[in-house]
């Protein structure tokens, strides 16, 4: 077993603190975001955000319920008009029937991750994970004592692609789940549907659950909406729909996600926010109801413009000899690699430094993303554009 993916130590660290959470490394992201401070001038792409604050119509619900005095606790699942408007969102979407006793309100994309996990690894459990992939998702594994298996997707100029056969050997006696991350953060990466189909006939014949990120499905570029296991799945299978309001409305800071679940796992998913944050921002959840109903056309804009950019950063990587890139199917990220690049951290701190470009290493996706950088292209075309300039004079 690799460094990368060796399981974290267990027990007491010497400050009474448990060894595993002692152990996990800093985000290395951060470490190229610190290695900038107090650098003018730096066009940071590292993170995952769009540019765009959240629109009006989001704000106005939200501060409209606050001034109205909606302050207050609500159920822990969420409120019960933004559970049957993401009911009602998800069965239009993938034109399939998504009941209310489905959806699980939670405080954030992240936090319906955390959740996913709480209720599936136990010490010594592994989730089995298509890699490269974003480090949060190893950092829930890891936390309850968990392993992730990673199994490396395929990378041609035409795109990346997974071996559904590999995936399938990865799995073993100690496997509780397999973790999907479709569109893709890093690679842009998209399963088709007949993969999808084939997974969960896959779970249900061994009785694993599937946890099935699927944050990005708006952001796709050559059809409305990326695939979803929801279009194969029934209400009993043993799927978890991880999804958030973050990207496609531009709402990184409000902190608001959801999860699809079975409907039985409601009491189970109901305490487990009560024991973490309670429930989410009660005027946060307003805002989400105002996004679900009249968000399309702003997604639409949204879209575009990064479709628009996608083709610069694509066309003008692509153009480079030293560089192999495919197109992303979906997300906001363009990941590729540089001849000759081993050490993908101190190149992105550098680079930084000596060109005030600020890029995600890939090291930070798991060792099968060294060699590789990350940029998010959710920006405007001319500091997309100059952030190019300064990094193809980096290279050369």
């Amino acid at each position: 077993m690799s460094v990368e993916n060796a399981p974290l130590a267990t027990g007491r660290h010497e400050t009474g603190l448990r060894a595993r959470i002692m152990g996990m490394p800093a985000s290395r992201i951060r470490e190229v975001s610190e290695a900038a401070m107090g650098v003018p001038g730096v066009i940071a792409l590292w993170f995952g955000e769009p540019d765009t604050p959240t629109p009006k119509f989001i704000c106005d619900a939200a501060a409209e319920a606050m001034f109205a005095g909606d302050t207050f606790y609500t159920p822990n699942r969420g409120i019960p008009d933004l559970r049957a408007a993401l009911a009602a969102y998800n069965s239009r979407l993938y034109g399939t029937d998504i009941t209310t006793d489905r959806i699980t309100v939670t405080a954030s994309g992240m936090s319906a991750m955390m959740l996913a996990k709480q209720l599936l690894v136990e010490e010594g459990d592994n989730i089995v994970c298509p890699t490269p992939q974003w480090p949060n998702v190893r950092g829930t594994i890891d936390v309850l004592g968990g392993v992730q298996k990673p199994v490396p997707l395929n990378f041609s100029e035409n795109g990346w692609s997974l071996d559904l056969d590999q995936l399938f050997a990865a799995v073993d006696g100690h496997t509780r789940a397999i973790f999907v991350n479709s569109p893709g953060n890093p690679t842009g990466w998209m399963m088709p549907r007949d993969q999808q189909k084939a997974l969960l006939d896959f779970a249900r014949e061994r009785g694993l659950w599937v946890v099935a990120d699927e944050v990005y499905a708006r952001v796709v570029y050559d059809q409305p909406y990326a695939p979803s296991f929801l279009e194969h799945a029934s209400p009993e299978d043993r799927l978890i729909i991880v999804n958030s309001f973050s990207k496609p409305w531009s709402m990184t800071g409000w902190r608001l996600g959801w999860m699809v679940t079975p409907p039985e796992l409601g009491n189970r998913l109901e305490m487990l926010n009560e024991f973490n944050v309670a429930g989410a921002t009660t005027f946060v959840q307003r805002g989400g109801v105002a996004a679900l109903e009249q968000g399309d056309p702003f997604i639409a804009e949204q879209v575009a413009r990064w479709g628009a950019n996608r083709d610069i950063i694509y066309s003008r990587l692509a153009a480079n000899p030293k560089i192999r890139i495919a197109r992303p199917e979906g997300a906001f990220y363009a990941f590729f690699s540089v001849e000759g690049l081993t050490d993908s951290l101190n190149f992105c701190k550098n680079l930084v430094r000596e060109a005030k470009v600020g890029l995600a290493p890939g090291i930070a996706f798991g060792e099968q993303g060294e060699g590789w950088l990350r940029a998010c292209f959710a920006s405007s075309p001319e500091r997309l554009n100059t952030a190019l300039d300064r990094l193809e004079g980096y290279i050369d």
